[in-house]
C-alpha cells in the first residue's frame, strides 16, 4: 500500500504535464502578428512638393496678415512646425473676413503642420472646428485633405470616421482609395486581404512579400509544441540558445526537487515545488509562442517597411502638395 501511495502523485504530475504538452498540438493556433510599421518624410521630399495654392499678389503682400503668412511659410520650409503654426494663426486673425480662399488656405496649412508633426488629434480638431469641413473638390488641396483625415482618424482609432473618409476618397479618387486599402492591409498584416491584392498583376511585389515572409517565419504552434515536449526546445528552435539552456536547467531542477520530496514522503514540499514547476513549464510554452510571434513580426517588418516606403504606400507618402 505504501508503494502505491508513493506512486500516485508522481503519476498525476506526469499526466498533467503530458496533457499540457498535447495542448499546442491538438489545437490549431491562428498565427496572427501585430507589426509596428513606420515611415519618415524626408525634408527634401517635402521641399520638392509644390504648393496647391496661388502665390500672394502684390496687393496682398502689402497687407498686415501677409507678413505673418510669409513668416509662417519660412518656418514651414524649415519644418519648424510649431513656429509655423503660430505664424499662420496670427495671419488668420489679421485676415479680412472677405478673403475666404486665403482663410481656407491658412486653416489647411495649420492642419498640415499638425499632421507632419504627427499631432493627429489636433489635425481632427482643426478640421472639425474650421471651414475646412465645408470644402469640396474645388478646394486645391482636397485630395490631400481627405488622405490626411483618413490617416488621422485611423491613428486615433476612430474607425467609423476613417471609413467615412475612405468612402469619400473612393468617390473622388478611386486609385488613391485602393492604395489606402492596400496600405491598411499591409500595416495590420491582414493576410486574406494581402493575398487578394497579391493575385493582381499590378501588385506582384505584394506576392513577393508574402513568399519571402512565409519562407523565413517561424511556426508559433511548433515553438510551443517543442517547448511542451522538452522545456527549452521551443527557444532553441527560435535560435535563442541562452533562453533554451535556462529553461531546460530550471525545469530540470524543479522536476528533480519535486521528485526528491515526494520520494522522501515530504508531500507538502513536493506539492509546492510541483506548483512552481507547473508555472515554469506552462509559462515556457506560452513564452515560446510569444517569442515566435515577436520573431515573425520583426521578419515581416524587415520586408514590408522598405517595400511600403519605396512604393509610397504609407498615407503620408500619398500627399501631393506641401508648402
Amino acid at each position: 500500500m505504501i508503494k502505491q501511495k508513493k506512486m500516485v502523485l508522481p503519476l498525476r504530475i506526469t499526466a498533467t504535464l503530458l496533457l499540457g504538452a498535447m495542448v499546442p498540438s491538438c489545437h490549431h493556433t491562428q498565427e496572427n502578428i501585430e507589426p509596428k510599421m513606420s515611415y519618415a518624410l524626408q525634408d527634401q521630399y517635402l521641399l520638392d512638393l509644390p504648393s496647391p495654392f496661388p502665390p500672394l499678389t502684390q496687393e496682398e503682400k502689402e497687407q498686415s496678415w501677409a507678413k505673418e503668412y510669409l513668416i509662417g511659410m519660412g518656418f514651414a520650409h524649415q519644418l519648424d512646425l510649431y513656429q509655423a503654426i503660430t505664424a499662420f494663426k496670427r495671419a488668420s486673425f489679421l485676415l479680412p473676413k472677405i478673403s475666404r480662399e486665403r482663410r481656407l488656405e491658412l486653416q489647411y496649412e495649420i492642419l498640415l503642420c499638425y499632421y507632419l508633426g504627427r499631432k493627429y488629434s489636433d489635425v481632427i480638431d482643426t478640421f472639425e472646428k474650421t471651414d475646412l469641413r465645408f470644402t469640396d473638390p474645388s478646394f486645391p488641396a482636397f485630395h490631400d485633405l481627405l488622405v490626411i483625415l483618413y490617416d488621422s482618424y485611423c491613428q486615433e482609432k476612430n474607425s467609423a470616421k476613417a471609413e467615412q473618409m475612405l468612402s469619400y476618397i473612393h468617390q473622388y479618387y478611386p486609385q488613391t482609395a485602393e492604395k489606402l486599402k492596400l496600405s491598411s492591409s499591409l500595416q495590420t498584416a491582414n493576410w486574406p486581404e494581402i493575398k487578394t491584392f497579391g493575385k493582381q498583376p499590378q501588385y506582384a511585389y505584394v506576392q513577393d512579400l508574402v513568399q519571402s515572409y512565409h519562407h523565413e517565419k517561424k511556426s508559433v504552434s511548433k515553438a510551443k509544441s517543442l517547448n511542451a515536449m522538452l522545456p527549452g526546445a521551443g527557444y532553441l528552435y527560435l535560435g535563442q540558445k541562452q533562453s533554451a539552456l535556462t529553461a531546460f536547467i530550471l525545469n530540470g531542477l524543479f522536476i528533480g526537487a519535486s521528485y526528491y520530496f515526494f520520494h522522501h514522503h515530504n508531500i507538502p514540499a513536493g506539492a509546492i515545488f510541483t506548483s512552481f514547476e507547473a508555472g515554469w513549464y506552462f509559462g515556457g510554452i506560452y513564452g515560446a509562442g510569444e517569442e515566435a510571434k515577436f520573431y515573425n513580426e520583426r521578419v515581416y517588418e524587415r520586408y514590408a517597411t522598405p517595400m511600403m516606403n519605396q512604393r509610397g504606400l504609407f498615407p503620408g507618402l500619398m500627399i501631393q502638395y506641401a508648402f
